[in-house]
C-alpha cells in the first residue's frame, strides 16, 4: 500500500493501482513494450484512452477506467502531441473546477 492510500483511504485506491499495473504486466507480454508501441506511435493512447471510456460508459465494467489510465500514462511517458510540458497549476487554472463551483 502506497502512503497516500494507507493515510488517506477514502481519497486514492492502491486497488485500483494494482489492477492497473497488472493490466501493464500482462500486455507487456501480450502486444510488445509501450516504449516501441506508444513510442514508435504504432498506438495512439489518446485515441485508445477514449475508446476505454466509451466502452465503460457502454458495459459498466471497471476493467475499461484501468485501461483507460495506462493509456494516459503510455501518453504521459511517450507523448504523441508535440510541444508537451509538465507544468503544475493552481485551482484558477484547473480544467475541472469551473464544474465544481
Amino acid at each position: 500500500m502506497n502512503k497516500v492510500g494507507k493515510e488517506l483511504p477514502k481519497e486514492y485506491s492502491d486497488r485500483f493501482d494494482e489492477l492497473r499495473q497488472n493490466r501493464v504486466n500482462i500486455s507487456f507480454y501480450k502486444y510488445g513494450s509501450a516504449e516501441n508501441n506508444f513510442g514508435m506511435k504504432l498506438v495512439n493512447a489518446l485515441e485508445s484512452h477514449d475508446l476505454c471510456i466509451k466502452k465503460y460508459l457502454e458495459t459498466g465494467n471497471t476493467e475499461y477506467l484501468c485501461d483507460a489510465a495506462n493509456y494516459l500514462m503510455f501518453e504521459f511517458m511517450y507523448p504523441q502531441k508535440k510541444d508537451v510540458s509538465f507544468r503544475a497549476t493552481d485551482s484558477s487554472e484547473s480544467a475541472v473546477f469551473p464544474l465544481m463551483s
